[in-house]
């Protein structure tokens, strides 16, 4: 009898544990696993939807310009770029030339110059874009998903924020919804469509990593992780609502691709740029006259302002809206029209906002005290929207030594602006490129003196260009206003 017990006993306990031990497996491997991918599933975002939506909207652009003279211009990157296509994706590139390149081309022949994207503003054809997507070509082409095609025309572009306008003959288009940039989040999941290398309708994704990021142009950028390559520039950047909050312009990149540092336009800013565009082809902005630089902690320590905020004015244009409303080299402009100057590059982006003409107020930070001041806004000179035209000799000429080695293009000055800025000689730089530009020259400025030799008119500088160490770099002594510097330029290879 007690036997049986015993074995009964066992019986149970074993048929507990074979429960226990299965309750332990349906729960323990099983059940958190499946809560945490299904978690995780709804944590991620779905981009189908907002393809779907907002594709039809995003357009290719393809540009192309008149190619003059003879030769051939497609030149060795276009077939580097062509082999790059037919060894990694087994295809030739897109929109490539469907011929060989004949070795002499007729004069006046159109040649593709670049691709980009543009995405749809209005179902009637108004198109928004990148400046530098259209600049310089001839012929604008827009291809929409459905593959029509349009040869557009120019609306208007701007260079100083990136954005162009360009209008096609259809109606009944997909315009873009246009989102509030103010309620976007660092963070937020956005996502980009656009043709890099000519890849039409290629969807990327990523986050928002900043906003009002300040990168030294006149706009702040929000700043994403979303890839962006070549041919991206003018394309959307789209918000999970399926809005446009920005325009995706530029990267940041040593290699020339993508190293995961983006940066897009703000879409209240682009509107703001693309009105005037539509209404009169050109942007005014506003001006007061005054040369402005960063306020740094020992200056803001120094003279009591506490922190380092506003703009130092280091210098008023004579005759400008500054001088006559009585600003003075040496003040700290902290508030404009009742926003607060964090930065200095925050003055010139209130002031370009406002229209010619308005009268506005602004605080100044002046020996100690803050003294209230009212000023008339000037305006920005219009952009030049075309280059004078070259001579007969001109055109005959090859880029000079200067151009290719330094990045220098000079002219003569005359002898006014010799007295204005109190020396004897000099040429002044109408185009700083390459080694000049990464030195910092830029047009307007005016070169005294070059490898210690001093140059007063095109004919000397030029013989002292021949003159250089091309292994070596070269010092340059230049004026920019009233002040003299000197810049290191490392010659081309």
């Amino acid at each position: 009898m007690m036997l049986k017990l015993v074995l009964k006993a066992l019986r149970v306990h074993a048929f507990a544990g074979v429960v226990l031990a299965a309750s332990l497996v349906s729960l323990m491997p099983f059940t958190p696993v499946a809560a945490q991918a299904n978690a995780a599933g709804r944590g991620l975002p779905d981009f189908t939807e907002l393809v779907e939506q907002v594709g039809p909207s995003v357009v290719n652009i393809r540009t192309t310009e008149k190619l003059r003279g003879n030769g051939n211009p497609g030149g060795s990157s276009d077939e580097e770029m062509q082999e790059f296509f037919r060894r990694f994706f087994g295809v030739p590139m897109p929109n490539g030339p469907r011929q060989a390149p004949r070795p002499n081309r007729p004069q006046e022949d159109e040649q593709p110059r670049g691709v980009g994207s543009g995405f749809i503003l209005t179902s009637d054809g108004f198109i928004m874009t990148n400046a530098h997507v259209v600049d310089g070509a001839d012929e604008v082409i827009v291809t929409l998903t459905d593959k029509r095609e349009f040869k557009a025309r120019l609306i208007g572009a701007d260079k100083r924020t990136d954005v162009a306008v360009v209008k096609i003959d259809a109606t009944g288009l997909p315009a873009v919804k246009i989102g509030d940039v103010s309620r976007l989040k660092v963070g937020e999941w956005v996502m980009a469509i656009g043709s890099p290398f000519g890849l039409e309708n290629s969807v990327t994704a990523g986050i928002v990593s900043a906003k009002q990021r300040d990168t030294g142009d006149y706009l702040p950028f929000i700043q994403t992780d979303v890839a962006i390559n070549p041919g991206n520039s003018g394309g959307p950047l789209i918000n999970m609502r399926g809005e446009v909050v920005g325009i995706n312009s530029q990267i940041y990149s040593r290699s020339g691709g993508y190293m995961g540092i983006s940066f897009s336009i703000p879409m209240d800013e682009a509107v703001r740029v693309s009105d005037q565009l539509r209404a009169s082809g050109r942007v005014t902005r506003g001006r007061i006259g005054v040369q402005i630089d960063q306020v740094t902690k020992e200056v803001a320590e120094s003279i009591g302002l506490g922190k380092p905020q506003g703009a130092l004015v280091r210098g008023v244009e004579s005759g400008s809206p500054a001088d006559k409303a009585g600003v003075e080299a040496g003040d700290i402009i902290t508030r404009f029209d009742g926003k607060v100057i964090d930065k200095a590059s925050d003055l010139p982006r209130f002031v370009g906002n406002i229209k010619p003409g308005t009268r506005s107020t602004f605080t100044v930070f002046r020996r100690g005290a803050n003294k209230d001041l009212s000023i008339v806004i000037g305006e920005v000179e219009p952009e030049k929207t075309a280059a004078r035209k070259p001579t007969d000799r001109e055109e005959k000429a090859k880029p000079g030594a200067a151009v290719q080695l330094l990045g220098l293009s000079v002219s003569e000055i005359g002898d006014a602006q010799k007295k204005e800025l109190k020396i004897k000689g000099g040429v002044k730089v109408d185009a700083a490129t390459e080694g000049a530009a990464r030195a910092g020259l830029r047009e307007g400025d005016v070169i005294v003196q070059i490898a210690n030799t001093e140059v007063a008119s095109v004919k000397e500088f030029d013989a002292a260009v021949a003159r250089l160490d091309k292994a070596k770099p070269v010092s340059v002594l230049f004026r920019r206003g009233e002040w003299a510097q000197y810049a290191l330029i490392r010659p081309a290879r």
